[in-house]
């Protein structure tokens, strides 16, 4: 049978990609940790992790494997802290997922505030703006931008993200303001050029969600470039509002249809269901909301 050290290990291999690293986070020998991961393998009777020249990755039965002991492991170290009656501390590998842009300006600064509550936590973060497999990405938790599509994961609500439209002084004073966004068809608009939906804005008639098809002569896929050309006076741009609030608050650029803009974009933070939650996971999770409800989103 199995034992927890055993476990303890494979987790951290597969987390850390290499027996080298894993020994290092778990202050043992390399030679223990490779002998942890022959005698589990003899146990469970597969082969747990495939070895290559530089990493070690988990095999399609060991990431299976994986997936399920994490969760207890985490839960047995937390209930033998609190059968010595220690206070349950955040400790280990924190794999996070994150949106690209999001992520420097809101996941970070709370991120550093964690660690250096939690001296003994290794925070991961890894930045995708798609919504990303927890388990194929072997993560603990993800920031989610949009409606959520999987039901199965658990989910915690943060906020909302506002989203606008505007454009710089400079091009209102040679075009004049749309009054409507059906108007927006007649303006020069700076567009994403990441996917076809990026030129079909959404926006509020009433009672009623719309959108738009809207075209101009610049295009960028980045949303730097975009902003920027904005604030020179190529044309009407559309964004989250944090994204540009800076622009806002220098009076480079200005709102325009504020009576029109669509429904705000939710922001969860999604894990993994299970009969616990692990003390680092729960503790970022709040330091997270602590600041995102404060935050000027």
């Amino acid at each position: 049978m199995a034992r927890l050290e055993d476990l303890e290990t494979f987790v951290a291999i597969v987390e850390n990609g290499s027996l080298t690293a894993a020994a290092k986070r778990l202050g043992r020998p390399l030679q223990s940790v490779s002998r942890s991961l022959s005698v589990l393998e003899q146990d469970v009777g597969v082969e747990l992790a495939r070895r290559t020249t530089r990493r070690m990755s988990p095999t399609e039965a060991g990431l299976t494997f994986y997936n399920r002991v994490k969760p207890a492991v985490a839960e047995i170290e937390e209930a033998k802290l609190q059968a010595g009656n220690r206070r349950i501390e955040a400790t280990g590998l924190l794999r996070v997922g994150a949106p690209v842009f999001f992520a420097p300006a809101y996941i970070v600064p709370a991120a550093v505030e964690y660690m250096s509550r939690h001296p003994r936590v290794e925070v991961d973060l890894k930045l995708s703006d798609k919504f990303v497999d927890l388990v194929e990405e072997k993560l603990d938790l993800a920031i989610r931008i949009g409606d959520l599509p999987d039901a199965d994961l658990k989910a915690r609500r943060f906020g909302a993200l506002r989203r606008v439209f505007f454009g710089a002084p400079s091009y209102f004073e040679k075009h004049g303001r749309p009054e409507h966004p059906a108007a927006l068809v007649e303006h020069q608009c700076v567009v994403r050029s990441v996917s076809a939906n990026d030129s079909r804005w959404p926006y509020k008639d009433g009672n009623t969600v719309k959108s738009i098809r809207v075209s101009g002569r610049f295009r960028a896929d980045h949303g730097a470039s975009m902003y920027a050309a904005v604030a020179a006076g190529l044309g009407i741009g559309f964004t989250p509002l944090w994204q540009i609030r800076q622009l806002v608050d220098e009076g480079r650029v200005e709102l325009i249809l504020i009576d029109h803009e669509p429904p705000p974009v939710p922001i969860h933070v999604v894990w993994q269901g299970g009969k616990l939650m692990p003390a680092k996971t729960r503790l970022l999770i709040d330091t997270l909301a602590r600041r995102l409800k404060n935050a000027r989103l």
